[in-house]
Order: C-alpha cells, then sequence, then structure tokens
C-alpha cells in the first residue's frame, strides 16, 4: 500500500497495487470513499482489504486491479460530506492524474467508485453527477440524500437538490441507461440517527424504476458487515 497526498487533497491518501503488478498490464480501478469523520485508512485497517483483495486476485476470483483510497476535508476529524472541493478534487484532479501515472484502462467501464456510510453516499452521488466517469458504483450501508454538514452547511434549496442522487438520476437516467452503469447497493443495521436500512432498498427500487442496473444485498448482522459488503461488492464489480 502506498501512501501520500493525491493532486487536489490536503491529506494523505493511499493506493493499493495487485500482486504481480506490472507496468506493461492494463488494470481497472476502484476508487474507494472513506466515511466520515474518518480516513483511508479505515479499509486497512477495519475491512481486511489487502487481504481480500491479495488473495482473491491470486486465486482468479477477481480481476487484478488498482484501487486507490482519496482523503476528503483537511484532517480524519472532518465530518462533513464527499461534495463541493472533495468532489472537484476526485473528478478534476485524482482520476485524471491515476490515468496518467498507471497503467490503467482509463475509460468508466473499468472504474468503479464505491464507499462506505458517508462515502457511500459520495460514491453514488458524484457517479450521477458526472455520467461518463465511472461505469460501476457502490454503496456500503449508505444513506442517499444531502445531509446539512461540511459543504452542504446553509446550502440552498436548489444546491441541496443539485446534491440528492434520487432526484439526479431521474434527470440523468437516458445517460446512465445507455452507459450501461452499474449500481450494487447494500446494507447493514443502523449505525446512525440518519442511516436507516429501509433507505438503500428504496434507492434500489427507485432506479429500477428507472430502467438502470441494480444488485440489492442486505445483512442481518453488524458484525464484519463492512468487511463482507467490501468483498461482495468487490467481487460484483470485477469478478473474473
Amino acid at each position: 500500500m502506498l501512501s501520500g497526498i493525491l493532486p487536489g487533497e490536503l491529506r494523505p491518501g493511499l493506493v493499493y497495487l495487485p500482486p504481480g503488478f506490472n507496468v506493461a498490464n492494463r488494470y481497472p480501478v476502484v476508487y474507494l470513499l472513506h466515511g466520515m469523520p474518518g480516513s483511508p485508512n479505515e479499509y486497512p485497517d477495519g475491512t481486511d482489504f489487502v487481504n481480500f483483495a491479495d488473495t482473491a486476485i491470486t486465486t482468479g476470483t477477481i480481476r487484478p486491479f488498482i484501487a486507490v483510497f482519496p482523503a476528503a476535508g483537511p484532517d480524519d476529524r472532518y465530518n462533513g460530506e464527499w461534495a463541493g472541493p472533495w468532489e472537484q478534487s476526485l473528478v478534476a484532479d485524482v482520476v485524471p492524474w491515476v490515468d496518467a501515472s498507471l497503467p490503467t484502462f482509463a475509460d468508466a467501464a473499468d472504474r468503479v467508485i464505491a464507499g462506505l456510510s458517508a462515502g457511500g453516499f459520495g460514491a453514488v452521488n458524484i457517479a450521477v453527477r458526472h455520467p461518463g466517469v465511472f461505469g460501476t458504483v457502490e454503496a456500503w450501508s449508505a444513506y442517499y440524500i444531502p445531509l446539512r454538514d461540511g459543504p452542504f452547511k446553509g446550502a440552498t434549496r436548489s444546491v441541496l437538490a443539485a446534491n440528492d442522487p434520487t432526484l439526479v438520476a431521474r434527470t440523468e437516467a437516458e445517460t446512465l441507461r445507455r452507459d450501461g452503469v452499474r449500481f450494487f447497493l447494500s446494507t447493514g443495521p443502523a449505525h446512525s440517527h440518519w442511516f436507516r436500512p429501509g433507505q438503500t432498498l428504496a434507492f434500489a427500487r427507485e432506479l429500477r424504476e428507472l430502467g438502470l442496473r441494480v444488485s440489492y444485498h442486505a445483512y442481518a448482522s453488524a458484525k464484519g458487515e463492512y468487511g463482507k459488503q467490501l468483498a461482495v461488492g468487490l467481487t460484483f464489480a470485477l469478478r473474473t
């Protein structure tokens, strides 16, 4: 796992390179957004990401891939959203830098964006607001409405509506269908006053009504739920 400050960001992110990494090959890229407050380290520390990825790639369960873990906010106490400057740095700075610096396929079909909790909101919101950038979108135990914090503190109704993935998905549905964008939505038990499992099911139904491709999974137990959701989600995105 490599560490360093990614373009347009204020604190270190992480980059994972697969076993047998070779610059002569091309790889799909997974962008993993952390929860709030939090840091990219929640993935290697809290979900057993490296062991899962190394094992699944080595055994041929999933394709070799590069993972990028950007960081939102000035420090790990930031309790806002993946929006505003953090959304812009990811789309305008990080993604182009990754494609220019690493051997990627550099097209939407081979880009995955995913996240836990607030990172899940960010993944879905960023993907539907920037069609043509990501081909697979995953949210694990996420919420689907913009909270009034971070860049949305004091936001107008129009700004909140422009960052409501349910509303934006309706506007962009034709483009998302044409591009074949896939959604993987999963949920465990409630873990905060703003997150309820029913939100995930409701959003999945909304996307299906729009004719979009959706895979929905629910987990009854909180024990190890994030690691399970990550493993099933990445297998969905990268299965051989």
